[in-house]
């Protein structure tokens, strides 16, 4: 396993065309404000695009960070799916955990079957041979069995399967608070605990 050298995260965020973009919205904004990640590394897919205008109404790629957010970072490098000179596109280059939120079955498929074809599943396959955390959020309903080979060829190359499935033990108020719980739990799962995420506590 590749050695952690500083205590700074470095997090990759690729987000594609399956339905939930304001689930791929809050875990940027999470990411944004939290003092331990110092470089967020965004890649969009184009059909993540289409589905930002039509659940969000942010229309393009330019400053699409700047539409999610409500301002600029300096923390966020955003790349093009067709980027494969990107810096993440090398295990060379140190990250500390990749999450598909949400991950489509194309780029699920494409992960668990090595194909590389774009710079999201060659982030992946990378994240995946230097045995860091990989969380695939996969988004679709009902699954079928080309869907659940593709999710154990993942699961046993070493990413976790992590389907957007919401809680609501909660008592969640609005959509943001769905959310915003699922991004918890999603961050916490990567070593990244956010303060004031909600903790089930039985009958203590």
């Amino acid at each position: 396993m590749s050695q952690v050298v500083s205590q700074e995260r470095v997090i990759v965020l690729a987000i594609t065309g399956a339905s939930g973009a304001i689930f791929a919205r809050e875990a940027l904004r999470l990411l944004q404000t939290d003092t331990r990640v110092r470089r967020i590394h965004v890649l969009a897919s184009d059909a993540a695009l289409r589905v930002f205008a039509e659940e969000l109404q942010l229309a393009g790629r330019s400053q699409l960070v700047e539409k999610l957010l409500g301002h600029p970072s300096e923390k966020v490098i955003h790349h093009t799916q067709d980027d494969i000179g990107a810096s993440i596109a090398s295990g060379s280059h140190l990250t500390h955990g990749m999450i598909v939120l949400p991950c489509s079955m194309g780029t699920l498929a494409g992960i668990a079957n090595g194909m590389a074809s774009n710079l999201i599943e060659r982030a992946a396959d990378v994240t995946l041979k230097e045995r860091r955390p990989l969380i695939l959020c996969v988004r679709e309903t009902p699954f079928n069995r080309i869907h659940l080979r593709n999710m154990q060829l993942a699961a046993e190359a070493g990413a976790t399967i992590y389907p957007v499935i919401p809680t609501f033990y909660n008592h969640p108020q609005s959509v943001e608070d769905i959310a915003r719980n699922y991004v918890h739990r999603v961050l916490a799962h990567i070593g990244l605990p956010q303060p004031g995420a909600y903790e089930w506590k039985g009958e203590e």
